[in-house]
């Protein structure tokens, strides 16, 4: 029964290893967007001063 199943699940393209991807990659990619507030600021204004003053 396995062996028609795992048949089954090539034959339409969604198999066990696919679905973890798919899992994988909604935890990554989650609907949470990153915080960008910081990247409003020019970059000149957030690097650390290398020379001291």
């Amino acid at each position: 029964m396995k062996r028609l199943q795992k048949w089954f699940e090539q034959i339409t393209g969604v198999t066990q290893d696919e679905l973890e991807r798919l899992a994988r990659a909604r935890e990554i990619f989650g609907d949470t967007a990153p915080d960008i507030s910081e990247l409003e600021k020019p970059a000149c204004w957030r690097r650390k001063r290398r020379i001291g003053a």
